[in-house]
């Protein structure tokens, strides 16, 4: 039975059920609803570096694709709620918002690249949504940014043992 007020209850419930805590945590972390996703990759990970598991091994990987997918699928339910926003043509009275209009415009779906970034991120999947890049394009480009956020995450809970 789980104790919600016992520490080794919550440490069971990690163990059990990592896999979808993590692609929980990774989607919400990626659509507009805060989240902290790395802190639960770096805690998740941590035990599994410390037990000798090597970067390859079947856990780490399995854990690094569950992140990388549910994060980039976080990241392409902002996109298809980007194209729901209707159109407008009086230009946004936001700063950021129209620094982020600007450099999709220009740079298109490779802008997406940088999609994990904090607060902007989720910008920028709305944004790309709302002027209907292409979707294939927008995710190759999603996916590519996440692969490397949480490939970096994995390295620096290796460093802080």
């Amino acid at each position: 039975m789980f104790d919600l007020f016992s520490w080794d209850g919550w440490f069971a419930l990690f163990g059990e059920h990592r896999l979808w805590i993590m692609f929980a945590s990774a989607f919400l972390s990626a659509t507009v609803l805060p989240g902290n996703s790395e802190i639960i990759f770096i805690t998740l990970i941590t035990p599994l570096l410390w037990a000798g598991s090597p970067y390859f091994s079947m856990e780490i990987q399995s854990l690094l694709w569950i992140a990388v997918t549910g994060n980039t699928l976080g990241s392409l339910t902002t996109y298809a709620l980007g194209r729901w926003l209707p159109t407008f043509n009086t230009p946004p009275q936001n700063a950021k918002l129209t620094w982020v209009l600007e450099k999709t415009q220009r740079y298109g779906s490779v802008m997406l690249f940088f999609s994990w970034l904090p607060i902007v991120g989720d910008v920028f999947c709305a944004v790309a949504g709302w002027l209907r890049l292409n979707w294939v394009a927008c995710l190759i480009f999603m996916t590519l940014g996440k692969i490397v956020r949480y490939v970096f995450l994995l390295f620096f809970g290796l460093a802080i043992l």
